[in-house]
């Protein structure tokens, strides 16, 4: 974890909080330690990741994934390390994570739930340059991981998915979604959840699709979430849920 939350200005960044003048937020880790554990996991063969949210922890957080990469580069071709949250970016780093096969772990109900307060927190400039900046990523190579974070977001994974494709708030505001230039395609929302977690772990050759071979672990939906329109989303509810192939739930 190298750094807190924005909502309590602990998320560390590169110029000071718009609505707090000085002050930065805070790096919870010496890079120092970040960089020990890094070069520890790649000679180890462990998959490193660490926690960072504001603009200054991605951009350090990266510097020494990419110093231990640069060190140990026989070692690095399949690293799958990854930042959680990855939340806001200076854009002069969002392309480091294609360029360094670094996931995105991020969260898209976080959009949904923290946007409306975080412009004062960021400021319009920031938020629209680098704040959930989950097109810029999928645009320069960068793997998607979604999730919903729980317990501090509800554990629905529709919500996440809605607020991923759409931009909105669970309550549908505004109506175009904010920075709408960032909304994730249908598919794209869809794989974060699925094929790409599973490569996120290394076992994209045994989960993450319906296909032969594989874990029969699926979720019957009630309905089409690649057709249905954007407002019936949140109405979707689980039929079924199968695992390795057995009926564990189905709705009455």
């Amino acid at each position: 974890n190298a750094d807190g939350a924005l909502g309590s200005r602990g998320a560390w960044l590169l110029s000071e909080y718009t609505d707090r003048p000085g002050h930065f937020g805070m790096a919870t880790q010496p890079m120092k330690y970040v960089y020990d554990v890094s070069k520890k996991g790649i000679q180890n063969g462990f998959q490193v990741n660490t926690h960072a949210i504001g603009d200054r922890t991605n951009r350090e957080v990266l510097d020494q994934y990419e110093k231990v990469f640069q060190e140990y580069n026989d070692l690095s071709f399949d690293h799958r390390w990854r930042i959680e949250h990855a939340q806001h970016i200076d854009p002069i780093d969002i392309p480091r994570f294609g360029q360094l096969g670094v996931i995105a772990s991020i969260q898209g109900i976080h959009m949904s739930s923290d946007r409306p307060w975080a412009i004062d927190r960021l400021g319009g400039k920031r938020i629209t340059e680098g704040a959930y900046a989950w097109r810029d990523l999928i645009n320069t190579g960068a793997v998607l991981v979604n999730g919903s974070d729980v317990p501090v977001e509800p554990i629905n994974p529709i919500a996440c998915f809605y607020a991923s494709v759409s931009r909105k708030t669970l309550s549908g505001n505004p109506d175009n979604g904010y920075e709408p230039r960032q909304k994730m395609t249908r598919m794209e929302a869809l794989k974060s959840y699925t094929i790409n977690a599973a490569y996120g772990a290394f076992e994209e050759d045994i989960k993450g699709t319906v296909e032969i071979g594989k874990y029969a672990d699926f979720t019957v939906f009630s309905q089409n979430l690649m057709t249905i329109p954007e407002n019936e989303i949140l109405k979707t509810k689980v039929t079924h849920t199968i695992v390795n192939g057995k009926v564990e739930y189905k709705l009455n």
